[in-house]
């Protein structure tokens, strides 16, 4: 019979279709019915959702430093370099997204991919993307931390007499991370990321406030608003070189295409390009905005973070202030997500299988190939201990070190030009040449342009991390979350 993985079948949803009920007994000939058959997973995520979840993924704080980023080369360098940005992270999306249709039905993994191209480096790729997300979620809440306590002094300036002081357990960010994770822990246990649609609209809706902001603070400016300084169309600095990493770390999401590839209820090509560009898109044009609006009102004066530039004795920006920290709170569960199933492969040999032949919609697969295939190809379900155990200790971790370190710039740094560069560009790109490059029907214009892409994550690699070591020797640390 011929088997299309990776896309739902059209008649999965007739009764018996799936799991060798009486349907397919009949159907079945000589067929062996004492043999249970494995029912085929579905997806039931909607575009919707899966837009939401993967631009909530995208749009974190690194949204805030990009109208210092486009002061940094002026008006028309920076709304090109966030363009060509989001294009080549949509690129890295779209390769990775073919590369699942090679393996199992909805168990597409960066480890599945890497058994199909790298087998004996995939454990080591599922390591280095637990770190990097493990990483991210730290930095999360210590944003929450170090925000908090502006928060709430925002507040009691704007809503109480001027002799009013907030009580000092407020001011005291580890109190604040510790209430927020009897909401996040809930959170953070869910298997799904359509689970999480309802936090990421919420969390979309924060960045839209964002939004509001910046551009009616331009159009009727705050009082006690700074002067603005120099505004130009193209004016390259040298702080090009620190802010240009900024953008291409900001559109970092690749971590998360592949869960959103077995969840969506339709997982066609069509529809997973509509989902990157749905994402990516609104993500640019976001970033566009919050970047032209911000530094036409501070100009060449705008800081790191565009939200402290404005005067927080407004209640206009103090809601905006605990928007961000919405946001940061609903992106955190994202990241736990990828973490937990990354540790799975990293902690369970019995899933590290060697190299097998790669399945596509065009093979013929008989009834006992494709049981094989079942068992081979694909990641099982992460069992109910091994996901509370693992979930316990990703969140247990990250609240310690949170709570006891109040700079992780520099860690960070390092994380996110290793870690975001290696899922965003260099394995997309190296494996769909390896699985293409010797496949006659795949276009080789297009596995030219993937090798390319991982040429152009190695030297991104090579840049950054350089730049942070350079810093690092010769830069004194910058104090504070």
């Amino acid at each position: 019979m011929v088997q299309t993985y990776g896309v739902v079948s059209a008649n999965l949803s007739e009764p018996g279709a799936s799991d060798g009920g009486e349907q397919s007994a009949l159907l079945g000939g000589e067929r062996d019915c004492s043999v249970k058959r494995n029912a085929k997973r579905e997806g039931h995520a909607t575009i919707i959702s899966c837009i939401s979840n993967l631009a909530n993924t995208i749009m974190g704080t690194g949204m805030l430093t990009f109208p210092l980023a486009m002061a940094s080369a002026g008006i028309i360098p920076g709304m090109i370099t966030c363009i060509f940005s989001g294009s080549v992270a949509a690129f890295g999306l779209y390769l990775l997204s073919l590369c699942a249709t090679q393996t199992h039905h909805r168990r597409s993994s960066f480890f599945a991919v890497a058994q199909l191209t790298f087998p004996r480096a995939a454990v080591f790729f599922d390591a280095a993307i637990a770190i990097k997300c493990f990483g991210v979620s730290i930095s999360y809440l210590i944003i929450v931390k170090g925000l908090m306590p502006n928060v709430v002094q925002s507040f009691y300036h704007v809503l109480t007499p001027p002799s009013t002081h907030p009580p000092p357990w407020a001011l005291n960010g580890g109190n604040w991370i510790t209430i927020f994770m009897v909401v996040l822990i809930p959170l953070a246990f869910l298997r799904r990321l359509d689970s999480l649609r309802h936090t990421s609209y919420v969390a979309l809706f924060s960045v839209a406030y964002l939004v509001v902001i910046v551009i009616v603070c331009y159009i009727w400016p705050l009082p006690d608003t700074p002067t603005r300084g120099e505004v130009r169309l193209i004016h390259f600095t040298p702080n090009f070189v620190s802010t240009f990493p900024i953008q291409v770390f900001a559109f970092t999401c690749a971590q998360n295409i592949f869960p959103l590839y077995n969840e969506v209820r339709d997982n066609s090509q069509a529809r997973m390009n509509i989902i990157i560009g749905g994402s990516i898109g609104s993500a640019i044009m976001t970033y566009e905005v919050i970047a032209v609006f911000g530094y036409l009102t501070f100009g060449s004066k705008v800081g790191a973070n565009i939200i402290a530039m404005y005067p927080s004795t407004s209640l206009f920006i103090a809601v905006g202030q605990l928007a961000i920290v919405v946001l940061v709170l609903f992106s955190y569960p994202l990241q736990v997500h990828p973490c937990r199933n990354c540790l799975d492969k990293v902690f369970h040999p019995g899933h590290v299988h060697p190299p097998m032949k790669t399945v596509t919609a065009n093979d013929d697969v008989d009834d006992d190939e494709e049981e094989e295939l079942e068992d081979e190809h694909a990641d099982s379900d992460m069992s109910s201990f091994k996901h509370a155990i693992l979930t316990s200790a990703i969140i247990a971790g990250g609240f310690t070190v949170a709570y006891l370190v109040d700079d992780l710039q520099m860690v960070l740094s390092f994380v996110g030009s290793t870690g975001s560069t290696t899922i965003s560009f260099i394995l997309p790109g190296l494996f769909y040449w390896k699985l293409t490059r010797d496949d006659p029907s795949k276009s080789k214009a297009l596995n030219t342009a993937a090798l390319g892409l991982a040429i152009y994550g190695g030297l991104i690699f090579v840049f950054c991390l350089g730049f942070n070591i350079y810093q690092a020797v010769h830069a004194s640390p910058v104090k504070g979350a």
